[in-house]
């Protein structure tokens, strides 16, 4: 027995017939019919008050109503008209007076509501002025009712909506004119639709000078942005350009009178040679630092050098260089030491060179003490030093506040905590935590 099986090809993008353009139009265009007018068409939305400034520049009390005065302005007086066109008196007369006030109360509190009263309350009008000799299908005083409804809704809303409410009031009137008005002979569609295409086109032109006007307002913002911004890049520049000469020109003579300066004294101790020898290496590592940091601000497209940023490794050459300006310092390391992520190692390091330097400043000839500890979430850190000794040939120097800012600064970034603040010896302690998530962290040998 043989089996045979049928195998049916199916075009390829069968399944998905492109749509023609002329589909897609039609899609969109009721979509936005639906959004526009039919979707939410009675949701509560009131007129806003606007805000007006009197002569003296500040706001007048009355002067925000303005608008919600004119509309009610323009429904009296459709009011009236529908009053006035009305033949006879009593309750018809007044039924036709409030249903062409009333559309033009609705726009301000349901815009697109009122667009859709105003249509049945001209059915309502039409009917009722009929025997009354009333044009068709709108009367006097819905015909005024009628543009000033087209004319608010508009100015509340978009083009588009605009747009369609014209189109609608057209096939109403074409409609209402061919179905019923065959006994009219006085049709008022055309002055209608001629009447609110200029009304709607000059609003939306309106509409679209407000918007062009808003464009140019945010470029121009952008713009004083941009200027701004790159002023300050300039101002910065020129700081950078400042203060690199000054500093470095200073530090270089540092640099040079250290070296020579064993030269110009006679058999010198070595304990002053090896001074000098130092005072060397820290202004030249500090003037090589300086021109780096100072590179990043001086331009934009600086490239950083390749040289490695310090890390916790380098700990014991700082504290070498810290001891041989008089600090006497120790350090404790606690836990299994490994390598952490380089922002870590690098701030770790930067925070306990400006901790030190902040005792060799305040506290010249004391005892401090560097613990580092390693922890399963991340790395402590505690800088403490002791009570400056007696007054003696080096006075404290301090600073600006500054080292405090920047030590915080960098724990912030790295979402880690810091305390600081003096002991009860009369010293201070700097101590920090800084965050390491087990997953990152790289286990390593001590």
């Amino acid at each position: 027995m043989t089996e045979t099986t049928h195998t049916q090809t199916t075009p390829a993008g069968g399944a998905e017939r492109p749509r023609s353009p002329e589909r897609e139009f039609a899609g969109d265009a009721l979509r936005g019919l639906w959004q526009d007018l039919f979707d939410d068409a009675f949701a509560y939305r009131p007129l806003p008050r606007t805000r007006s400034v009197g002569r003296s520049g500040r706001p007048t009390r009355y002067s925000g109503w303005t608008p919600h005065a004119v509309v009610v302005g323009l429904g009296g007086l459709a009011m009236l008209i529908g009053l006035a066109a009305t033949s006879g008196s009593g309750p018809v007369s007044l039924l036709c007076g409030l249903l062409a006030l009333g559309p033009v109360l609705l726009t301000l509190v349901r815009p697109v509501g009122a667009f859709w009263f105003s249509l049945a309350a001209t059915t309502v009008l039409s009917v009722i002025g009929g025997a009354t000799g009333m044009d068709w299908p709108w009367g006097p005083g819905s015909f005024v009712s009628h543009l000033v409804v087209l004319t608010v809704v508009a100015i509340r809303t978009r083009p588009r909506t605009a747009a369609w409410m014209w189109v609608l009031t057209a096939v109403y009137g074409f409609l209402t004119d061919t179905l019923l008005g065959w006994s009219h002979y006085d049709t008022d569609v055309a002055p209608m639709l001629i009447l609110s295409a200029l009304i709607l086109l000059a609003v939306t032109v309106r509409h679209i000078r407000r918007q062009a006007q808003r464009e140019v307002t945010e470029e121009r913002t952008v713009t004083a942005a941009e200027r701004s911004r790159r002023t300050l890049l300039e101002e910065r520049t020129t700081i950078a350009r400042e203060l690199h000469d000054v500093v470095a020109h200073h530090m270089s003579v540092v640099a040079i009178q250290a070296e020579a300066a064993p030269y110009r004294v006679e058999n010198p101790p070595e304990e002053l040679e090896k001074a000098f020898a130092t005072i060397r290496e820290n202004a030249v590592a500090a003037l090589t630092e300086l021109r780096r940091v100072l590179g990043v601000v001086r331009a934009e497209d600086y490239e950083a050098p390749d040289a490695p940023q310090p890390t916790l490794a380098d700990l014991d050459r700082l504290l070498a260089n810290v001891r041989e300006t008089g600090l006497d310092v120790e350090k404790a390391v606690t836990g299994a030491v490994r390598e952490l992520p380089q922002g870590v190692e690098l701030s770790a390091y930067r925070i306990v060179q400006e901790a030190l330097s902040n005792a060799l400043r305040h506290a010249p000839g004391a005892a401090a003490r560097v613990e580092i500890g390693y922890v399963l979430g991340g790395l402590g850190l505690r800088v403490v030093n002791g009570p400056p000794p007696a007054p003696g040939l080096v006075k404290p120097s301090p600073g600006a506040g500054h080292g405090i800012t920047g030590m915080r600064e960098r724990v912030t970034m790295l979402s880690g905590e810091m305390t600081a603040g003096p002991t009860a010896d009369g010293g201070y302690e700097v101590t920090v935590f800084l965050p390491v998530p087990a997953d990152i962290a790289i286990e390593g040998g001590a």
